[in-house]
């Protein structure tokens, strides 16, 4: 019985990737942005090779790792969330999915509108706590939906809970998921409910992601196929639609989702653990808080001795990213292109330097690698 952990810290990427430019990412590096805040401390992840990784030549390494290490590009035209989860697993993504930056058609909306028989409000890119902030009002008074995008292939709709329940706030997403295809079929509908009162709107953690199923084999599909269990940890069933998942365990935050990590790590099972931890992402590198994700990203590394302490002997760990999301870049609030990390640990796993991979999907080739089977798509396994 062996037992595969990727854990996915949302948006830490270490460095621009060669063609950043050409995403108006130039001199974008997340890890270097975080290293300059005071809450910066990551000393385990230092063990395993995070320093010592090609291009971070700011920060120390170490003489001997514990770990495998390298740095990773994305094959994929795109910096999104999905399109980085689904290379990660083997799927490739040659063309960027739809973004909408003047909003998204009338006729979209119209016809949005129809099928839920509500009005639509905003329609405009947007920050998900100033859009509430702006339209919450609005929203009280005539029950009308708040639907926003962003930089990312997202169509997001937020309502108040008193006024749309969560379920249904659901059901109109899987409306819009149905609608959403061709030219406006985005990564994901996205369902945003909050509550509160005038001035002091929150969101809840009842946010719910509606995905676009992978347009080819996975690494979950595989291992699902060879009877291997695949459990989900945070967002990623909604990331891959549930495709492949046997075991679904949301987050409420990356503390729940380390906590819920560590649990499952006390378990007997035979196959993948994928976890994501967004908060790196959603509150502090889009909101470009570098104290705030410098932070996050010491609050991990300071539970990582348990998680590792909890590894079998055909156990291995991967931490790595999806992304950048760079909290000290000025240009924008977005996704920056940049390399992701790749920390191998483990019993049997001979530390060292693997370099630069050529794709996100070698971590998906690892893994299949660890329990033996052929992967279905390019990838090459980092196991040595």
């Amino acid at each position: 019985m062996s037992r595969f952990f990727i854990i996915v810290l949302d948006s830490f990427g270490v460095g621009e990737l060669p063609d950043a430019e050409a995403f108006g990412d130039a001199g974008a590096n997340t890890i270097r942005s975080c290293s300059r805040s005071e809450h910066f401390r990551l000393p385990n992840m230092r063990e395993l090779g995070l320093f010592n990784i090609d291009g971070i030549d700011f920060l120390e390494g170490v003489d001997e790792p514990k770990g495998r290490y390298a740095r990773l590009k994305e094959a994929s035209s795109g910096k999104d969330t999905t399109i980085g989860h689904w290379e990660i697993a083997g799927v490739y993504s040659p063309d960027p999915m739809p973004t909408f930056s003047n909003g998204f058609p009338r006729e979209t909306i119209e016809e949005f509108e129809k099928l839920t028989g509500r009005e639509v409000l905003c329609n405009r890119p947007y920050s998900g706590t100033e859009v509430i902030k702006d339209y919450g009002d609005e929203h009280l008074k005539t029950g009308a939906l708040i639907v926003y995008t962003s930089a990312d292939s997202v169509f997001q709709i937020a309502a108040h809970e008193s006024i749309v329940p969560v379920e249904q706030l659901y059901e109109y997403c899987r409306m819009a998921r149905q609608m959403l295809k061709g030219s406006t079929g985005v990564g994901r509908v996205i369902a945003r409910p909050f509550v509160g009162e005038s001035g002091s709107f929150v969101r809840t953690p009842r946010r719910h992601d509606f995905s676009l199923e992978p347009t080819g084999v996975t690494i979950l599909d595989q291992l699902k196929d060879a009877g291997r269990d695949v459990i989900s940890v945070g967002k990623i069933s909604d990331i891959f639609a549930g495709r492949g998942v046997t075991e679904s365990n949301p987050t409420t935050g990356n503390p729940d989702g380390i906590d819920k990590t560590i649990a499952i790590m006390d378990r007997d099972f035979d196959g993948l653990c994928f976890v994501n931890l967004v908060d790196t992402d959603m509150i502090y590198g889009h909101r470009r808080d570098v104290d705030g994700y410098a932070s996050a990203l010491s609050y991990f590394d300071e539970r990582l001795p348990i998680m590792m302490d909890k590894l079998h002997e055909d156990d291995y760990l991967v931490i790595t990213a999806d992304h950048g999301c760079d909290p000290g870049f000025t240009k924008t609030t977005d996704h920056t292109r940049e390399y992701i990390p790749f920390l191998l640990y483990g019993h049997k796993v001979t530390p060292g330097n693997c370099g630069t991979g050529e794709t996100f999907a070698d971590i998906g080739a690892t893994v299949l690698d660890a329990f033996g089977i052929t992967p279905g798509f390019k990838g090459s396994s980092m196991l040595g």
